[in-house]
């Protein structure tokens, strides 16, 4: 009787530990690129606490490359979801009401008679206004100058939610600064380049090789996803008794991360999956950003090096206009930039952040990286903490008192906060030299041009082995992986 009686307490402590976990477990910490800003800006991973910055060191000019706030589902996936609601209704038309969970029996799409989609929502102007706040408050010498064009350069993709975060970055940034209404707003210049030739902020759609790529690569990347989607739509189906297809899992997944980043409704197509469920699609999400945009394969993130160099090159104008002691108001202060998750993976990549040191050296030798690992396994990457709607990094440039040497240092934050970087020796915070002859040089092996550019069916292409042509070197680089 005693060893019934362990026995029992046994199994209802691991069910009380199961059931607290899964009551911690927050759908919307694991929505990859999905994630909102305000979910996301404070998670530790791979950060640094406190700041190594010495007081006696002067920030003297702001990069910022930012992805636009949280958006509607765009046209594509409006239809999905029109699609989705249909489907469901066919579902559930014969079955008895209490075999169907509640609000699945009368859902309809939110988003119903939307026609347009994909832009810029209220939580995302919020997001970026908010960010515009804090990022003058942090840095107040930087923004004390009055507004001029040429000061604090504002810069966005041609895409409206890029746009339309700048100015709600703007008007954050600069509020109580003008005389426009009561919130003294004043008005400040936002400029675009043509999206078909902005190598700096739509690089990935300026690279002819790079959407070969993608377009040669999505159906493997599909395929890899497969396996994961087969086993959570026979064990969604086994638990709830419906007959869901892998395209019906598939679109309510997307209706998950829909409604808990964009509505915060986490119990309606959430509550379908299990927290373990919820980790394996957002790790096949990921897997996708890694292989598709991130360190999978070095045409990604090589295709960026016209921003990285921009970045450097705002950098050493400021020192310049430093050396020079020209008058305030004369110089950039701060260059910001609106644009994408596609371009804001690319550039994390550049900067080799999520990375320890042995991948850092791998990446600059253009090798490729170990995919992502499998739940239950843990990842440094991860597409909700790399490129959250809102998501950023910063470069800080500094300038150290006269008689220390080096003079200047670089601080990089991601997403407001000090990471470390694996070319400044695992530090957010380094001099200007090192980063320069350890992140960005490496980098510059290739021209835009010669990379993005080059005839793929020209034998002369080859790779730096003389083995394989430079698009078999492409297409072929990603790993495969047991899922």
């Amino acid at each position: 009787m005693a060893m019934k009686t362990v026995w029992l307490i046994i199994l209802v402590c691991c069910f009380f530990v199961v059931s607290q976990a899964d009551q911690a477990f927050d759908v919307r910490h694991h929505l990859s690129t999905v994630t909102r800003y305000s979910v996301s800006k404070d998670v530790t991973q791979n950060l640094i606490e406190g700041s190594n910055v010495p007081s006696e060191c002067t920030p003297i000019h702001l990069n910022l490359v930012a992805r636009h706030g949280t958006r509607s589902p765009t046209k594509k996936r409006l239809r999905e979801l029109e699609n989705l609601a249909g489907r469901l209704k066919e579902l559930v038309r014969n079955l008895p009401s209490d075999k169907v969970p509640g609000w699945l029996g009368k859902w309809v799409s939110p988003w119903k008679g939307k026609v347009k989609g994909g832009e810029l929502i209220r939580q995302g102007e919020e997001e970026l206004y908010q960010l515009g706040i804090r990022v003058r408050e942090r840095f107040p010498t930087l923004f004390e100058e009055d507004y001029h064009p040429d000061v604090y350069t504002i810069r966005a993709t041609q895409i409206p939610r890029a746009s339309a975060s700048a100015v709600a970055f703007g008007m954050g940034l600069f509020s109580e600064k003008g005389d426009l209404g009561p919130g003294r707003n004043r008005a400040f210049a936002v400029t675009s380049e043509n999206r078909a030739s902005d190598t700096k902020l739509r690089f990935f759609e300026c690279c002819q090789n790079y959407k070969s790529y993608r377009k040669a690569k999505e159906p493997a990347v599909d395929k890899l996803k497969e396996p994961v989607l087969n086993k959570i739509t026979a064990s969604v189906v086994k638990r709830h008794g419906l007959s869901f297809t892998k395209q019906d899992v598939s679109s309510l997944w997307f209706l998950c991360k829909q409604e808990a980043s964009l509505l915060n409704v986490t119990n309606q197509s959430c509550e379908l999956f299990t927290p373990s469920e919820v980790a394996l699609l957002e790790w096949a999400d990921d897997l996708e950003v890694f292989i598709l945009k991130g360190y999978g394969n070095s045409l990604n993130y090589k295709m960026g090096v016209p921003l990285l160099e921009d970045v450097l090159h705002s950098m050493e104008e400021a020192i310049k206009a430093r050396e020079e002691n020209l008058p305030a108001g004369s110089y950039e202060k701060a260059r910001l930039r609106f644009a994408h998750a596609e371009t804001i993976v690319p550039f994390s990549c550049l900067l080799g952040l999520f990375l320890d040191a042995s991948e850092f050296e791998k990446i600059q030798k253009e090798k490729p990286l170990e995919l992502p690992p499998q739940p239950p396994k843990t990842r440094d990457f991860k597409g909700s903490t790399m490129a959250p709607f809102g998501g950023n990094n910063m470069l800080v440039l500094y300038s150290c008192p006269a008689a220390s040497s080096p003079k200047y240092f670089v601080q990089v934050l991601h997403n407001e906060h000090p990471i470390a970087v694996p070319g400044c020796d695992g530090k957010d915070f380094c001099p200007l030299e090192d980063f320069k002859a350890k992140v960005v040089t490496p980098h510059l092996k290739h021209a835009f041009n010669n990379l993005c550019n080059a005839n793929l069916d020209d034998p002369k292409q080859n790779h730096p082995s003389g083995k394989l042509s430079f698009w078999s070197w492409l297409v072929g680089s990603s790993q495969k992986t047991e899922l």
